[in-house]
């Protein structure tokens, strides 16, 4: 069985938005989305429309990844990155954690993941949905290069 370990990031992350948006009634981005920032090391805010949907799926894609539980401060490090300070040597920020809190909660809400002390991990619904997904993500290399065929389903 292939898992999200398996297949690309880039396609499985964008597959899963894609799923995200169109079924899980749940998640659904705040008013505030359009004008904020993801960290004070990023300039802008995101060019994407979708990308609360694309946070998202790359939050259940760590929390697949992972083997132990992944707590909310570990997420700033992990979205976080170099601030520019002209010309002076840049330093690392952490990213914001109130979009990361909130999609933690959309998605907890929605039963694709669930707390422990610990943290949060992949609900049984969850690795299900991230399994069927990779799946088909495979499937779809599989058919555009048949080389792939023999490492999987």
């Amino acid at each position: 069985m292939v898992t999200a370990k398996e297949v690309p990031a880039d396609a499985l992350i964008r597959r899963l938005s894609e799923y995200l948006k169109e079924n899980v009634r749940e998640l659904r981005p705040p008013l505030w989305t359009p004008f904020v920032k993801l960290g004070v090391h990023k300039e802008n805010s995101p060019g994407d429309q979708d990308w609360w949907y694309m946070r998202a799926a790359s939050i259940l894609r760590k929390l697949a990844v992972s083997e132990e539980p992944v707590g909310l401060n570990t997420f700033s490090v992990v979205y976080g990155g170099l601030k520019r300070r002209g010309s002076a040597p840049p330093h690392f920020r952490r990213a914001s954690r109130n979009h990361v809190r909130k999609i933690l909660q959309q998605l907890e809400r929605a039963g694709l993941v669930t707390r422990t002390p610990r943290g949060r991990v992949l609900s049984p619904k969850g690795q299900s949905l991230l399994s069927s997904i990779a799946h088909e993500v495979f499937a779809e290399l599989v058919r555009e290069r048949p080389e792939l065929s023999k490492y999987g389903a």
